[in-house]
């Protein structure tokens, strides 16, 4: 199968959980041995048009670096470089501009345009006129959870066409990795004003007088201030920040842990919750209406989901109760295979529908 993605922005530009997903399913699909071209600005040194990267044919629309806000020259310039490239299915980044440049492109191409809605668009961004356009434009709108969903079809488009797929986790990994013993709690995120470290701090504050070690993995511009509430809790000695750390260094973590906290604010797919789950980790999801977290553990044994400090607490005394485990094989409808199989079915789905109608 020959699948286009459109991303002006990668995750060679910058690494984010919405560019990360995309370039994990386009490596996905070439290792699979399908004929995958991301359709991008470029990002690689050189005038030469396109450049190969694991399997994954990049095709610079444009030279010009990414800006604050979407390219209409990557726009304008897009319909063309995709009819060349005779797709089977287009896949795009929920981009406004983008995403209908691509529908005039599907057009031409007479192949099916899949969008990738990754995250829920601010007040702000509900009343823009081309979100709603490009929420009705696509053959099938694939979100990563129930909650982006929901928001995609608040927009107006037609709940038959959007699809839950949830992004995917290395089993392999995870039982191939080493085992760190050291944390009891663990949390980890980019620490930004939407983490709500707080809620946790609050939680093991009033567990002071019991025998724990919290390990807070991520980096960000609130880092200072959750040191600083830390320290003014009196915790901070059992309190380890440990910067960001890339995937394999945060596994090993995650086995050795004994319960995972997840408190933020707004989060389309909480991968490294999964993670930790998959890695054996009792769960503790603070539910928000724009996080998914509480998705993954509405059904789960091992999990609570909590609305409030004191249930936080009580959680974590619950957790801390269950036996340890280094990994949980109930987790493995979310390795990579089953879940690109998901988005196989997906395209076959469209392309079916594409040439009846």
């Amino acid at each position: 199968m020959r699948v286009a993605f459109v991303a002006e922005v990668t995750a060679q530009h910058d690494d984010t959980g919405r560019t990360r997903r995309l370039r994990r399913l386009a490596e996905l699909l070439a290792n699979r041995g399908h004929d995958v071209t991301v359709f991008c600005a470029q990002w690689w040194d050189g005038d030469h048009e396109t450049f190969e990267q694991d399997g994954v044919v990049y095709h610079a629309v444009t030279t010009d670096p990414p800006g604050q806000s979407p390219s209409r020259r990557f726009a304008l310039s897009l319909p063309g470089a995709l009819r060349r490239s005779k797709p089977d299915v287009i896949h795009a980044a929920a981009v406004p501009k983008h995403v209908l440049a691509a529908k005039t492109a599907s057009k031409l191409a007479r192949a099916p345009l899949v969008v990738d809605w990754y995250e829920s668009p601010s007040e702000i961004e509900s009343t823009s006129k081309s979100l709603r356009m490009a929420a009705r434009a696509p053959d099938e709108v694939v979100t990563p959870s129930e909650t982006i969903r929901t928001r995609v079809r608040e927009l107006g488009a037609d709940g038959g066409d959007v699809r839950v797929i949830p992004n995917s986790i290395d089993m392999d990994a995870i039982r191939d990795a080493q085992v760190i013993d050291g944390a009891n709690i663990v949390y980890s995120r980019r620490l930004d004003e939407d983490a709500n470290v707080e809620s946790l701090f609050l939680a093991l504050a009033e567990l002071r007088d019991k025998g724990w070690h919290a390990v807070i993995i991520g980096d960000g511009p609130e880092r200072e201030g959750y040191e600083r509430q830390a320290s003014d809790l009196r915790i901070d000695d059992r309190v380890e920040f440990t910067g960001a750390q890339p995937v394999e260094k945060r596994i090993p973590v995650f086995r050795g842990a004994h319960v995972y906290v997840q408190t933020a604010r707004r989060e389309a797919f909480p991968t490294d919750l999964l993670r930790a789950l998959a890695c054996g980790c009792a769960g503790v999801v603070e539910y928000h209406v724009e996080s998914s977290a509480h998705e993954l553990v509405e059904q789960e044994e091992r999990t609570f989901r909590t609305t409030s400090e004191q249930e936080l607490t009580d959680a974590l005394r619950s957790a801390a109760d269950l036996p340890r485990m280094t990994e949980n094989e109930e987790f493995e409808r979310y390795d990579h295979d089953p879940v690109l199989e998901r988005y196989l079915d997906c395209y076959r789905d469209v392309q079916d529908s594409f040439g009846f109608f």
